[in-house]
This record gives C-alpha cells, sequence and structure tokens, in this order.
C-alpha cells in the first residue's frame, strides 16, 4: 500500500454558504501557485454547528473560515481565541492545529484596512474623525482596526441604539454614539466614512442618508460588495470622494488564513480580483 501524504482541505462555513465568493477566491490562488488542496463551501445549522467543526480536522482539514452567521459562536468552541478575535466577539478564521487545538482570529479588520491602503494610498487614518455606519460583528471588526491605525475619533450611528451603545462601551472614549436619525450629520469634517450595515446590498434596502454634511476630501467605503458600486459609493463620489468598494476586503481578509493552511502567502492583485468577479 502506497503511503500518500494527506492533501489539506479548508472551507467556508456559514448559513446559508451559497452566495459565498471564498470558494472561488481560494480555489483561484490554489490554481495560481500550483498547490494541492481544496477548498470547500460547507452550509451547517447552528444546532449541528460545535459538532460539525469537532469533526473536520478527522476529515482531513486543515482550517475554514466562518461567515455569517456563525461567527460570534465559534469563540465559544474554539480552545484558543486571539486577543483581536476576542475583543470584536467575534472569529472569522479557524486554524485546525497538529495537536488538536482549535485556534480562533480574526482578520476582518486587517482586510479592510489593507483594502484602504492599496486602493487609497494617500488616506490618512489621523487626519480626522471617522464615521461608521451600523454596530454589528463587521463594524467591531472595523472600529478596532481604525483605532489600531491611529483614527482620533470614530463617530457611530446604528438603527438600534443600545448596540453603538454597547459597542463604544467596548472600545472606550474614542467611540461617540450618534442616533440614526443623526447619521448623515455626523459625517461632517469627517476623513473616513465607512458603511458596515447591509443596506444598499443587493435584494436589501437602500442606505438613505442626507449627504450634505459629507466633505469632497473624505474617503468612503462600503463593506458591501454586491453591487460593487452601491449608491452609497455613487453619491460620495458624485460629491467629489475617493470611494474604495468593499470586494477588496473580502480578497485581503483571506490572505492570513491560506497562508497558514497551505503554506503560500497569496498575492491580492488585479489578476485575483477579476478571478473572483468572473466566477
Amino acid at each position: 500500500m502506497t503511503d500518500h501524504p494527506r492533501i489539506p482541505l479548508a472551507g467556508v462555513l456559514g448559513h446559508p454558504v451559497a452566495h459565498s465568493r471564498s470558494p472561488a477566491l481560494h480555489g483561484y490562488w490554489l490554481r495560481r501557485y500550483g498547490l494541492k488542496g481544496f477548498y470547500i463551501p460547507m452550509d451547517i445549522a447552528p444546532l449541528d454547528l460545535a459538532e460539525a467543526v469537532r469533526m473536520l480536522p478527522k476529515l482531513g482539514f486543515v482550517g475554514v473560515n466562518v461567515t455569517i452567521p456563525h461567527k460570534e459562536a465559534m469563540l465559544q468552541i474554539a480552545d484558543i481565541i486571539t486577543d483581536r478575535a476576542a475583543l470584536i466577539g467575534a472569529a472569522n478564521t479557524l486554524i485546525f492545529r497538529k495537536d488538536g487545538k482549535i485556534h480562533a482570529d480574526n482578520t476582518d479588520g486587517m482586510g479592510f484596512v489593507a483594502n484602504l491602503r492599496q486602493n487609497a494610498p494617500h488616506w490618512q487614518p489621523s487626519a480626522g474623525p471617522a464615521a461608521v455606519l451600523g454596530a454589528g460583528g463587521a463594524a467591531r471588526a472595523v472600529v478596532a482596526a481604525l483605532i489600531e491605525v491611529g483614527v482620533p475619533e470614530i463617530r457611530i450611528a446604528n438603527r438600534t441604539r443600545p448596540r453603538a451603545d454597547a459597542l463604544r462601551s467596548d472600545f472606550g472614549a474614542k467611540v461617540v454614539v450618534q442616533d440614526w436619525s443623526q447619521a448623515g450629520a455626523m459625517m461632517e469634517d469627517c476623513a473616513t466614512v465607512v458603511n458596515t450595515t447591509s443596506l444598499g446590498m443587493t435584494g436589501k434596502s437602500d442606505l438613505h442618508l442626507s449627504y450634505d454634511a459629507l466633505s469632497p476630501q473624505a474617503l468612503v467605503t462600503d463593506i458591501v460588495y454586491t453591487p460593487l458600486q452601491t449608491q452609497f459609493l455613487i453619491e460620495a463620489a458624485a460629491r467629489g470622494c475617493t470611494t474604495v468598494d468593499g470586494l477588496g476586503m473580502l480578497l485581503h481578509q483571506a490572505a492570513p488564513g491560506f497562508e497558514r493552511w497551505f503554506g503560500q502567502r497569496p498575492e491580492v492583485d488585479e489578476a485575483t480580483r477579476q478571478a473572483v468577479l468572473s466566477a
């Protein structure tokens, strides 16, 4: 009997998960670098999550990405949790270690910043306040990243204010909470403006705001990438703002996991972007 090395498996866990672009992205990188491995979408219901995750290493999985609605639950399942995953309160990347332990991390904030630095290289985080729309898991990752890169003040508005208040409680005095009715007005003097809500996404309601206070010097970004050009970005561009779509965040947040699982740091470039868009 021939002893073949085990082919590494990775994937994405979600419920649903058929919409995910991650299999196209990781599949492209595996082909590009000539690596052995497979990346598989897995639709797992919340009640089955813990049992399924603990079984994956036995099936040959070296790690997985995690998407909605499982990111928060992973902190109850993982054996080792990075500081940033604990601070954000969610994990999007799991590594199954050789000692059997499950290592949970969150690379969403890193992906968010890397996307801005690549596509708006003149962006200066310290140039002024940031306005963040939304207070969910994505907002928590974005706020943690903005604080880390030196944004002096972060204004947050969410449709349900208690979630925004909880975020301020966790992240401290740099966070200033505004009522949702003031979401447009809070963009005044902001150097960075971010939509972390699903408003404007294909199949969702539009994001209705007044843009009168938005400075033409602001960098405006939307973590939504379907469509690539949301109405939020279109409105900002019409006012002269630099805009960055959300696809790059998806690409950059994926790179650290791919490197840990398959041993190759992938390049995030235009070819990668086009491979995902054409999938």
